[in-house]
């Protein structure tokens, strides 16, 4: 991959490291991935607007 990502870690994660998840924003894909394992964690790629459309969903009131 020739970008370098910036990745960081969700709002929603636990200082204990147990529920740790990772975000990098690019362009046309979303990457996500577990911090315990950063940076040789498997990614997860999802679309732009596929992550777009799942994070408003989740939001409280949906």
């Amino acid at each position: 991959m020739s970008e370098q990502l910036q990745w960081f870690k969700s709002s929603y994660s636990d200082d204990e490291g147990g529920a740790c998840v990772e975000v990098a924003l690019a362009p046309v894909a979303t990457h996500i991935r577990d911090t315990k394992l950063a940076p040789n964690s498997p990614e997860l790629r999802v679309p732009t607007p596929a992550w777009s459309a799942f994070i408003s969903a989740v939001q409280p009131g949906a």
